[in-house]
């Protein structure tokens, strides 16, 4: 059985947010891991791992099946940057912007 960092999420409440929010909260953790790269190790791994989570749970929701290769490949991307950027020369200030938007929207969306 799979240990979930974010349970109550994994439970099913993440199925219920809109792919707005769910990549607003992807970004959270994405820019807590750019916060922390070279400063806190420790706080550095736990961001990328519940941002892997996250995607991951991204990727398990049916509602995005059209939606699953883009999905993926802004999680190889983070990877990517994660890892220094030897693949695609990915930074995570850049992935960090693409998702600040997805914030930005879905704030938007629930002051409506």
């Amino acid at each position: 059985m799979r240990r979930f960092l974010h349970k109550e999420l994994a439970a099913g409440r993440w199925f219920q947010l809109s792919l707005m929010e769910q990549l607003a909260n992807i970004g959270s953790e994405v820019s807590r891991a750019r916060r922390w790269k070279g400063k806190d190790e420790n706080t550095f791994q736990n961001a990328v791992e519940r941002a892997l989570e996250l995607f991951d749970l991204t990727l398990e929701d049916p509602r995005w099946r059209g939606r699953l290769r883009e999905i993926a490949r802004a999680r190889e991307v983070f990877c990517d940057a994660i890892l220094g950027g030897k693949e695609y020369g990915s930074q995570l200030e850049d992935i960090d912007r693409y998702f600040f938007y997805f914030a930005l929207a879905a704030r938007k969306k629930l002051r409506k």
